[in-house]
């Protein structure tokens, strides 16, 4: 008997069959890169590409796909269905980290990963609202209290923020002031990554014991830097406030989210592949009570989205 029989004796069993290993999906794994200001082409030659070599050596992989844009780059990694996708996530970091020393050095951050399933669609979204937060204070709340505690529920697998993003301070240059300062921007972008700089200073020893000096210089808001001595003129200084507008700000201006109307930041939950959708949503329910505890009571944390409120 061949092994197509019983596939074509049963077709109704064989379509619900594939209809079930595509919406099981393929472990998947994707993994953003950011570098602000850079082309796509900077992007894809020295972020991208050297990732890609890393990645490669990876088992199990049976599909790797990237783009690059201005400013980020995406990889997206398919593994064989028999390869635990916690496992796979281990080897991504582990080759992350391998990979960060050819990275460039100006890479705000290290490459992140996100474990999920692309024929899925969120299994829950969250909302935040506020009469009273800014935009950026809810997404800054979202991103460093809620994304690691709803992360670590079992059958989660992505944890997505979206409506806002992080504080950040633009620094908006004047053409005219750098033609009669004869600055160059090569001079702003050195005296902004000096005054950025988080290393350690030195050490300190007294023959028997020693001690490791290090403190952070970097500057958060846009009163910090305005100050800055980019340059100097006839013995005078040249400060960032002097060549530039520099205001507080967040780092993507055009991502506004809205919940019933209302300016909100959205938290979006996706499962793992073989999740048990109902499990896991369930798991999220129960977490709510912790989830609203551990933020402002200025902020309401809701749900907007359930997606077994139609399988129950």
């Amino acid at each position: 008997m061949s092994i197509s029989t019983p596939f074509i004796k049963r077709p109704v069993a064989t379509s619900l069959l594939t209809l079930a290993l595509a919406m099981a999906g393929a472990p998947t794994i994707n993994v953003s890169t950011n570098l602000p200001g850079a082309s796509p082409e900077t992007m894809a030659s020295a972020v991208t590409t050297p990732l890609e070599r890393t990645f490669g050596r990876i088992a199990g992989i049976t599909e790797m796909t990237s783009n690059s844009s201005t400013g980020s780059g995406n990889i997206t990694m398919q593994f064989d269905l028999d390869r635990n996708i916690d496992a796979a996530a281990r080897d991504v970091q582990a080759a992350i980290n391998a990979a960060r020393g050819q990275l460039p050095a100006t890479l705000p951050n290290n490459p992140r990963y996100r474990k999920q399933n692309p024929a899925d669609q969120p299994i829950v979204v969250l909302a935040l609202t506020s009469g009273v937060e800014e935009r950026t204070k809810m997404y800054d709340i979202a991103d460093s209290i809620l994304n690691q505690k709803i992360a670590q529920i079992p059958g989660v697998g992505v944890v997505n923020i979206q409506g806002s993003s992080r504080p950040a301070v633009r620094v908006l240059i004047n053409p005219t002031a750098l033609t009669k300062f004869d600055i160059g921007w090569e001079q702003i972008l050195a005296t902004l990554t000096a005054a950025n700089a988080n290393r350690p200073k030195g050490q300190l020893s007294d023959g028997q014991h020693t001690w490791q000096m290090a403190t952070s210089d970097q500057l958060f808001k846009a009163e910090e830097y305005r100050p800055l001595i980019v340059s100097f003129r006839r013995g005078a200084p040249i400060r960032m406030s002097d060549i530039a507008t520099v205001e507080d700000s967040f780092e993507d201006r055009r991502n506004a989210g809205l919940a019933n109307g209302k300016p909100a930041v959205v938290v979006q939950v996706f499962k793992q592949p073989k999740a048990n959708i109902i499990e896991t949503v369930d798991r999220i329910y129960g977490l709510l009570p912790l989830l609203r505890a551990s933020i402002p009571p200025s902020i309401d944390l809701s749900v907007i989205v359930d997606r077994t409120t139609t399988i129950r």
